[in-house]
């Protein structure tokens, strides 16, 4: 394809700090690829002296491919790798490391899963507590954070300590190093030791960055280490695009870029190859807002196209039911569903949408695991009551609800295989306070048991209780209580119409194998509309694009609250709007689970 001159200037620049803004669909990856070949035949650059970086295996593998098919070859000295594979290559020179050293995922969550056990033992229930604690131990280390200086984003600070301290001594008592350990070792290496800093920067002449919007502190120290003292630093990405802050991606590095190295050049890829003119403007007008970012114009070549259509629907269901009409109109007109994507901010909310494409027989790609609503934690109490209720009185059921909300009743106090209230009364026959909460019970259950399930859960809710307990456990947490509400109301949702609790098993069950069946068939073939969150879509593009749930609370998600969130939010709709090569359209509810819903500031930021 021909070049523009803007990626001319790019691809022909040799030493020195260049740094090239790159918008969306902007040709970023030819530039990078187009770089590193003129370098080896114009400028006569050894191949073994470029250095090519990025983040995922993914992204590394495309670009040699690119350049081998540039360069009409299936070979090259060039180095292409994502950063861990790069400062693994560091330390395994420096130390003799193999694969054994490395920790696994698997590993790393059976370590966190034995340290919740031991010190957090609330936090057991949640799946997705590991995840997170993973993520803020890779936070604090990415960000070299005093761990007697940090605050615990997900649990009570002692037990984030505790866990902390107990997984890097498991790490070392079997000398194995995640992921974050790597890029520090690896700083800590090339800061202290002048013989072996000096062999890698010898080695790699010339450095080239993708994404790097998405650099975090240490990855970017190491880099740095190794530009010195030619500076030959290529860095390519988009301010614009910074979106994984949850990561330790900081968005100023590339910001404050200039100020690290005097005299960069700046080039900005200004042509974007895949929009419409009207996408294009529309997602320009709505970035615009955010104060922290390099000011920038972005052109079109393509056609104007059709406006931004933005929707405006009464429920999820008629939201959902819109695009699969839209879709299946899209088909009959020639096009092909693998054309066509949509989003939302969170995996939980593609469930109404994943629930109508099944019934309706629609193929569909998910790009995440569609966690199952029915597998949560929460539901398990709900069914639990339900299921004590109806006299199923297990030991293992009752010690899961007991003191949900808080009756103080001890473990010790539960014995027997399948509880009995009056042997509990036996057990505090001395503490009438105690008999009376456990009597409470009994006529709740007793009430309980005469409810469809719509009834039921909204009583486990406000007359049993079930809400006070989940505000204390999110203060525990440290997340907002109607994160868990939320949770509580899709699952009362799918309540309604059930005549009996044995009726909404079923249907949980039919749930549960239905989404089995779709993962076992996308795991043969990918086929259909893809269904994704707005961070795992990023780089990817799409004739056709559905952007859902644009709400208050949803887009901006409810958890920004500080600017430079409210930023992160602005910059992932952004990433959302522009992956749409023709259509692109934009859609809210008014009202969700029986209350008033407010549609997206961001929304009239796209218009005007």
């Amino acid at each position: 394809m021909k070049k523009n001159p803007s990626q001319l200037r790019a691809i022909a620049h040799l030493s020195g700090p260049m740094m090239v803004l790159a918008g969306p669909g902007s040709g970023k990856t030819s530039v990078i690829v187009e770089r590193t070949s003129y370098m080896i035949h114009h400028h006569q650059v050894p191949e073994t002296g470029i250095l090519v970086v990025t983040f995922s295996k993914a992204a590394a593998r495309e670009m040699k491919e690119r350049f081998l098919r540039l360069e009409n070859r299936s070979g090259s000295g060039v180095t292409f790798g994502t950063f861990h594979g790069v400062f693994y290559g560091i330390l395994k020179c420096a130390y003799g490391l193999d694969a054994r050293n490395i920790l696994s995922e698997e590993q790393k969550k059976q370590f966190l899963g034995e340290l919740v056990e031991q010190y957090g033992e609330e936090l057991r229930q949640e799946g997705e507590f590991l995840e997170e604690l993973g993520r803020e131990i890779s936070m604090v280390k990415g960000n070299r954070v005093e761990l007697e200086y940090y605050y615990s984003k997900n649990c009570p600070d002692e037990i984030f300590r505790k866990i902390y301290l107990g997984y890097q001594k498991k790490c070392r008592a079997l000398r194995l190093l995640d992921f974050d350990d790597m890029l520090l070792n690896t700083w800590e290496l090339l800061r202290e030791r002048t013989d072996i800093r000096r062999a890698w920067q010898e080695r790699f002449p010339y450095i080239l960055v993708d994404e790097f919007q998405d650099i975090n502190p240490v990855q970017y120290d190491v880099i740095r280490l190794l530009a010195e003292p030619r500076k030959n630093l290529f860095i390519v990405g988009d301010d614009d695009q910074s979106i994984y802050h949850f990561r330790g991606a900081r968005p100023q590095i590339m910001m404050n870029f200039e100020k690290d190295y005097p005299g960069t050049q700046k080039v900005l890829l200004n042509v974007n190859y895949r929009c419409t003119e009207e996408i294009l403007n529309s997602a320009m007008r709505m970035i615009k807002h955010n104060k922290n970012r390099f000011p920038k114009k972005l052109s079109t070549p393509n056609e104007k196209g059709c406006p931004v259509q933005i929707c405006q629907l009464e429920q999820p269901r008629q939201q959902s039911l819109f695009v699969l009409k839209d879709l299946q109109k899209f088909v009959e007109a020639g096009g092909s569903l693998e054309d066509a994507a949509v989003l939302f901010r969170t995996n939980l909310e593609a469930e109404n949408m994943v629930n109508v494409l099944m019934e309706f027989h629609l193929p569909f790609t998910m790009k995440e695991r569609l966690p199952d609503l029915y597998e949560h934690w929460i539901c398990r109490n709900l069914l639990d009551y339900m299921e004590m209720a109806q006299g199923d009185m297990s030991r293992k059921r009752f010690l899961a609800v007991m003191n949900r909300p808080n009756r103080y009743i001890s473990r010790e106090a539960v014995y027997e295989k399948r509880v009995s209230l009056e042997s509990l009364r036996m057990y505090y026959e001395e503490k009438e306070w105690m008999c009376d909460r456990i009597d409470l019970l009994e006529e709740q259950l007793k009430l309980l048991r005469q409810m469809k399930p719509y009834a039921a859960v909204n009583f486990i809710r406000h007359g049993i209780g079930y809400e006070e307990y989940l505000r204390d456990y999110a203060a525990y947490r440290k997340i907002k209580s109607e994160e868990l509400f939320e949770l509580l109301d899709r699952i009362q949702e799918s309540t309604k119409g059930m005549d009996s609790l044995e009726q909404w098993k079923e249907h949980m069950e039919d749930y549960g194998n239905k989404l089995k069946e779709q993962a076992a068939r996308q795991s043969q073939k990918s086929e259909g509309v893809t269904i994704s969150t707005l961070h795992s879509v990023k780089g990817l593009e799409y004739e056709r694009v559905y952007i859902l749930n644009v709400n208050e609370g949803s887009i901006p998600y409810k958890k920004a609250v500080l600017e430079e969130q409210l930023e992160e939010e602005r910059r992932l709709f952004y990433v959302g709007m522009t992956r749409a090569r023709k259509k692109l359209f934009l859609c809210y509810v008014t009202h969700q689970f029986e209350k008033e819903r407010e549609r997206s500031r961001f929304l009239e930021e796209v218009e005007n």
